[in-house]
């Protein structure tokens, strides 16, 4: 009960305003009565000055700490607005340096190229007309036109055989009509059942035989086509690349012939230590492309020779054993070589594909 009193008392000692200060009842009258000859009665107030008196919102804090605390907690917002502008500011301006970097990549590489492509048209054109030099390996010039030829040759062997294959299908699939013909008629033409009979065996057996002979010259025409579109095809590749390689060489060389021909200023010196550079560059991947060139030939001759003779010897054996009518050394040709025949209907679509 005394200590009730006692707080009570202490309570009223300290009286707080509406602002939260504590002053003295003195004070409090004293803003009352000028609050009173200022603006008038309290029910009529001017609005539009209440709102013009108004804190400012710029100028508001945020305090940290709890009622009663110091003012060292107190956060003024313009500090908050002044930080956040500057992070969103720094953010735009990383982007903006990263476009610009970009940019900037993109320019240096467009200026290269045209550099490049301007040189070596240049030195193309100098060529055609007689008017500039051009470097010439003999040796792997002739490779490459040998190359050239051989591959112009094959392709018209893959074309005839091609031919061949085709002519030698639409035949064996007249036989094989003609033999089904043939076995109808001798079943209802009771004076020539004998010779229709035999002729029928012998276009069906002709027929075997012209299926088997079919499969040994496909895989004739296959193992000539990877050999001519794909094999030969890689090393004109290659090769075109060295012709590029050595275009660009030849350019750069050009240029760097002509900077040392002409005066020895400080301007000069430098662009002559760059173009060094460049012929330098250029110069290491042509050597490296020639040696490319130079291996891949020697495999694929390697790998011609080696194709071509066991393609060679089947066909020979196939046809010779055909046209003999020795259809047992026909079918031993094929074991030889591990080809395997497609059994009859192989290639046609099976009930859930015709669906």
């Amino acid at each position: 009960m005394t200590d009730s009193i006692m707080s009570k008392a202490a309570t009223m000692e300290i009286p707080i305003n509406s602002n939260g200060d504590s002053r003295t009842l003195g004070e409090d009258d004293g803003l009352e009565q000028a609050r009173n000859v200022q603006w008038g009665p309290p029910g009529q107030r001017d609005l539009q000055q209440v709102m013009v008196s108004g804190p400012n919102l710029n100028e508001t804090s945020i305090v940290s700490g709890g009622y009663g605390g110091t003012t060292e907690g107190i956060i003024p917002t313009s500090s908050i607005k002044g930080s956040s502008m500057h992070h969103s500011s720094s953010s735009s301006a990383m982007a903006e340096e990263a476009t610009r970097g970009v940019a900037v990549e993109k320019f240096d590489m467009m200026k290269k190229w045209s550099m490049n492509t301007y040189k070596c048209t240049k030195q193309m054109i100098s060529e055609r007309f007689g008017r500039g030099s051009r470097t010439v390996d003999l040796e792997l010039e002739a490779q490459i036109e040998v190359l050239r030829d051989t591959k112009r040759k094959y392709e018209n062997v893959l074309r005839l055989a091609r031919a061949l294959t085709n002519h030698f299908y639409s035949m064996v699939q007249t036989q094989h009509a003609l033999g089904d013909t043939f076995a109808d008629l001798s079943q209802k033409s009771p004076e020539l059942r004998d010779e229709f009979g035999y002729n029928a065996e012998t276009q069906k057996l002709l027929c075997k035989n012209g299926e088997t002979l079919l499969g040994a010259i496909n895989f004739f025409v296959s193992s000539i086509n990877t050999l001519v579109n794909k094999t030969m095809e890689d090393t004109l590749m290659t090769i075109k690349m060295y012709e590029n390689a050595r275009l660009e060489y030849d350019a750069y060389r050009a240029d760097l012939e002509e900077l040392n021909m002409g005066p020895r200023d400080a301007v000069t010196m430098a662009r002559i230590d760059a173009a060094q550079q460049q012929y330098q560059v250029q110069k290491d991947k042509y050597e490296r492309l020639r040696s490319d060139v130079t291996i891949k030939l020697k495999f694929l001759e390697e790998n011609k020779v080696k194709v071509m003779h066991k393609q060679l010897l089947l066909f020979h054996n196939a046809i010779s054993a055909y046209f003999a009518g020795n259809q047992q050394q026909l079918e031993q040709t094929l074991k030889q070589f591990n080809i395997k025949l497609k059994p009859p209907g192989d290639d046609k679509p099976s009930w859930l594909e015709e669906q």
